[in-house]
């Protein structure tokens, strides 16, 4: 989860993508590190220039950089219908280190995948601000570490292969490369990782799931309570009182009768003319119109709100692309709705699915002076960083379902294994692979 402003944890078009992000905990199971984060649009791709490089019957291309090199990468999706004003489509931008591997699927889509070293993954990690202080950063390097490590399953010697893909959203932790453009402040976050080579918290010989989320509600919980998973002796509640820093720490959100009306609307959830009153009862708000009444708990308002509002009124509830310090309209379950005479409103703490390290909290406390190791073992029930073996490579699955890729090669690059001349590949998926340049 990226905190620019806040910690969010990557990647808001149509209305399916938008359903998505209007939760901000994951699915029960294995548990993702932090929360989602919107993934950002970025202009599409200019059409391929010709001239075929590659057997064009193959199903997968591999691109390897020169050492010290790294491919810039665009790509899009499928068009992606929507009702919204002002809609943004899907697209993918970003600069790899590595080995870029691209993939069509029997849907005539194509993957991308990048096999690059461990300590390079962990320095393309997008979870919280570089300017950050330190002992933060650190924190938060010996976090992402441990966290890559538990949930791909590593027990292998120190230098070996990572076979487990890991992938590159808020479902796993957010990985997003190099920074584009370029991010002045981005060698802390380098540092950082180096400082920490090879920490890592460990839950008896193997490395903890280390969980991370951007803003508390004055309090941790279990993990147990956030994922349905069996209790974890190093995910236990705690009392937060430094994550107040966060744009997100205390936020407040008024919905006018007419712009609610219009996402209740659309969202199937409300026929006939405007909302005239609500009321609220233990956690319920009915809304009123004539002969009209429907009721709501807090959940079913935040996903219909969350859904609809930066759809149809982009410019009063924008996304955070869209220069708003809000992840989501109504950032988090942790919330207390209310009613005027002419509005709803919606007051609440927090962004994130609540277990783990808070990185607003672990901000507060660096700035308090305390060191990476205190802030780790507050958090994961008294957990220090210790020395574990790293693999050597790792394969991060940057995304699938694409359409295109338009890759900017540099000199010493190779496509399967010959070299290549600098300057643009594209390559297009369907019933096969189209490679040009």
């Amino acid at each position: 989860m990226l905190p620019r402003r806040r910690p969010a944890s990557g990647r808001w078009i149509a209305a399916a993508l938008l359903v998505a992000l209007a939760c901000t905990e994951p699915s029960r199971g294995v548990p993702s590190a932090s929360d989602p984060t919107p993934t950002r649009s970025p202009t599409a791709a200019s059409p391929s220039p010709p001239g075929e490089l590659a057997d064009p019957a193959a199903s997968s291309i591999k691109l390897t950089s020169a050492p010290g090199g790294s491919f810039l990468v665009r790509g899009r999706y499928p068009f992606a219908p929507s009702s919204c004003r002002d809609p943004e489509q899907p697209t993918l931008t970003g600069r790899f280190p590595g080995t870029l591997r691209a993939r069509l699927a029997d849907d005539g889509t194509i993957s991308l995948t990048v096999t690059l070293s461990f300590d390079r993954y962990l320095e393309g990690i997008a979870e919280v601000p570089a300017s950050w202080p330190a002992a933060a950063l650190d924190a938060q390097a010996i976090a992402a570490r441990s966290y890559a490590l538990a949930t791909t399953g590593w027990a292998g010697d120190e230098g070996d292969t990572l076979d487990q893909p890991i992938c590159a959203t808020t479902s796993c932790q957010v990985y997003r490369g190099i920074p584009v453009p370029p991010d002045p402040t981005h060698r802390r976050w380098i540092r950082a990782v180096r400082r920490t080579d090879g920490e890592v918290l460990l839950d008896g010989d193997a490395p903890a799931t280390t969980v991370y989320f951007s803003t508390s509600n004055g309090r941790t919980y279990g993990n147990e309570d956030v994922f349905g998973s069996a209790p974890l002796s190093y995910l236990r509640p705690v009392t937060e009182r430094d994550d107040g820093a966060s744009p997100t720490s205390r936020w407040r959100v008024r919905l006018p009768f007419g712009d609610l009306t219009a996402f209740l609307r659309a969202a199937g959830r409300w026929s006939g003319r405007s909302i005239a009153a609500a009321t609220t009862s233990d956690g319920t708000l009915t809304l009123h119109r004539g002969g009209t009444t429907r009721s709501f708990d807090a959940e079913d308002l935040r996903d219909v709100v969350n859904v609809w509002a930066p759809c149809l009124r982009p410019r009063h509830y924008p996304t955070e692309e869209r220069g708003s310090q809000l992840p989501l309209t109504i950032p988090s379950r942790w919330l207390h709705v209310s009613a005027t005479d002419r509005a709803v409103v919606v007051t609440g703490r927090g962004w994130g699915h609540g277990a783990g390290m808070v990185q607003w909290g672990a901000y507060g406390k660096a700035r308090r002076g305390w060191s990476a190791a205190e802030i780790l073992s507050f958090y994961y029930g008294g957990l220090r960083p210790e020395r574990h073996p790293e693999p050597g490579l790792i394969h991060v699955l940057i995304a699938s379902g694409l359409t295109g890729l338009r890759i900017r090669s540099h000199t010493g690059a190779s496509m399967d294994g010959e070299p290549i001349e600098p300057g643009l590949v594209t390559i297009t998926g369907g019933d096969r692979l189209l490679v040009q340049g």
